[in-house]
């Protein structure tokens, strides 16, 4: 299931690859609102989402707002699921706060959205870190049985985003270990209706990219062979590459 790094004629930070790894446990496990089973095919077809030639064509499009049926997808995740995953990969500027409250509406709840939105980010992010250095993907992992909790956070608020996520004053009881202090931005507070998937994110970014108390350095981390501006030249541009919001 994880990839071999130390085989690799370039070394890999070894906090790099150990995050990777306590990912594909998480994700192999139920979460909040999916199954295992449905966790792993939600991660496969964030992979199915760069050759699907439906989303090339919807891509294309005036407006992405018709069918969503047209799909190449894994037989296991309902239409709405399939085509969340491959919108949020593919075409996500144009996701509307009325797509989101009619799937909400519908079989795809906001806090199922969320947990595949951070499921589908986490996932992108270290295929990417594979693709860029000319790696194989690697193998996803099985799933375990087990419950979903539905879990929801106590305390939260509409006032960003078009889905609730926990403002700084209600990360306390279960959220306390969110953030700490006034780390609480919006790109942070994104995927709070589900923790979870938070936590995962967090964890995978302090390995990719920073902490969040390293965020906090803007000279240079001394694990960390390019200084703080060298990193945010880069991320900048992959940013704008990506056509990112922020």
């Amino acid at each position: 299931m994880s990839f071999d790094y130390s085989k690799l004629p370039f070394a890999i930070r070894p906090d790099i690859a150990e995050a990777y790894r306590e990912y594909w446990g998480k994700l192999a496990k139920p979460g909040n609102w999916w199954t295992g089973e449905q966790r792993v095919a939600i991660a496969d077809e964030s992979r199915r989402a760069l050759d699907c030639e439906f989303c090339k064509v919807r891509k294309e499009a005036l407006s992405p707002y018709g069918s969503d049926d047209g799909h190449q997808h894994g037989g296991i995740l309902s239409t709405a699921a399939v085509d969340a995953v491959h919108r949020v990969v593919t075409d996500q500027n144009r996701i509307t706060r009325q797509w989101i409250e009619n799937n909400d509406a519908g079989d795809l709840q906001k806090p199922a959205y969320v947990e595949l939105v951070g499921i589908v980010v986490a996932m992108f992010s270290i295929d990417e870190f594979h693709r860029a250095l000319g790696l194989d993907l690697e193998t996803l992992p099985t799933p375990k049985a087990g419950y979903i909790s539905r879990y929801t956070p106590s305390v939260l608020s509409e006032d960003i985003g078009f889905v609730p996520t926990v403002a700084p004053e209600g990360a306390v009881g279960e959220e306390a270990d969110l953030w700490e202090g006034d780390l609480s931005a919006n790109v942070i507070r994104a995927l709070t209706l589900v923790p979870n998937a938070l936590r995962d994110w967090r964890d995978l970014s302090g390995a990719q990219y920073l902490s969040f108390v390293e965020m906090k350095n803007f000279i240079q981390s001394e694990n960390r062979s390019i200084d703080r501006k060298q990193m945010e030249l880069i991320a900048g541009r992959v940013s704008s590459v990506n056509e990112c919001f922020y």
